[in-house]
């Protein structure tokens, strides 16, 4: 796996649109943002809401082309992605894999860009960082930030912590290496039967998602083991479940949904790490050797 060089202050960054568009009034925001963490931004066009294309940050070729563009330009130091949203798995047979291979760059962003890290991973065979993005996060707490840096400037390593000074929950006792994988729920259900399917052959999988209700996860997590990602991984974290509650009574918990789909695998699983659609999040290294202690409840990142 390639490890991009890490950022440093006065990195040149490019900030580019994957999915949907910037609000027109969070653009500034998410520039000072950036700025303050010691970073140049470069905007690309998908950052400016009068180039949005439908629910699109732009038209599914230019954002493509922007993503393709700031890997192959050496005046670029790294892309983040300035938010989520809808629609970066469009952008996965318009990508230009071996271009990529040759221009690693530090990579980050999270939830609709799940997308795009399963492209880098498993593709490209790069490392890159599951983190709050610019135009969403831009007041972040003093944990998220503290992560987030960490991430940036190449300290993401150790044993991962926690906002409240305690470890995640054991879902399924044990310790297990492998590569961390994942990211957004629903992302990894749509990648099924794809060309970058999320391929969880001896890795952690991580999963977190927002706004779902049970039954929802309930079929997403069902194609996944009906599809052996389960049986393959190693272990399982699973991060924050934001807004994803039932209307009314009568239905699962998400806690028996995960008592009855990810238990069964026997894989050393963790529950509750603080990270995903919440605040105070931690951030990832997509692509990085990890490993799961569930009877603790802590995961470590391997140097």
């Amino acid at each position: 796996m390639i490890m991009p060089k890490p950022l440093f202050p006065g990195a040149r960054v490019a900030l580019i649109g994957p999915a949907s568009a910037v609000p027109e009034e969070k653009l500034q925001p998410a520039l000072d943002f950036v700025r303050s963490l010691g970073l140049e931004p470069v905007t690309y066009p998908s950052c400016y809401f009068k180039n949005r294309d439908g629910y699109f940050a732009a038209s599914d070729r230019q954002r493509a082309g922007e993503l393709n563009q700031a890997f192959a330009d050496d005046s670029i130091d790294g892309i983040w992605c300035i938010r989520g949203g809808y629609g970066s798995h469009r952008l996965q047979p318009l990508l230009d894999a071996e271009l990529i291979r040759k221009n690693p760059k530090w990579f980050g962003g999270y939830s609709d860009v799940t997308a795009l890290h399963l492209f880098l991973n498993q593709v490209c065979g790069m490392e890159a960082y599951h983190c709050p993005m610019p135009s969403t996060e831009a007041s972040s707490d003093e944990f998220t930030l503290g992560w987030l840096k960490k991430a940036l400037f190449g300290e993401l390593s150790g044993v991962l912590g926690e906002p409240d000074g305690h470890p995640g929950e054991m879902l399924v006792p044990g310790t297990t290496s492998g590569i961390l994988c994942g990211g957004n729920l629903s992302l990894l259900a749509a990648s099924l039967g794809s060309p970058w399917e999320i391929d969880t052959k001896d890795k952690i999988l991580f999963m977190e998602d927002i706004g779902e209700k049970p039954y929802r996860i309930d079929g997403m997590l069902t194609s996944l083991r009906n599809a052996g990602k389960f049986d393959d991984c190693k272990g399982i974290i699973l991060g924050a479940w934001t807004d994803c509650t039932a209307d009314g009574p009568g239905g699962l918990e998400l806690a028996d949904i995960f008592d009855q789909l990810i238990v069964p695998a026997g894989k050393p699983a963790v529950i509750n790490l603080a990270c995903g659609h919440c605040m105070p999040t931690l951030s990832l290294p997509m692509g990085r050797m990890c490993t799961v202690d569930a009877s603790a409840g802590t995961v470590t990142l391997n140097v």
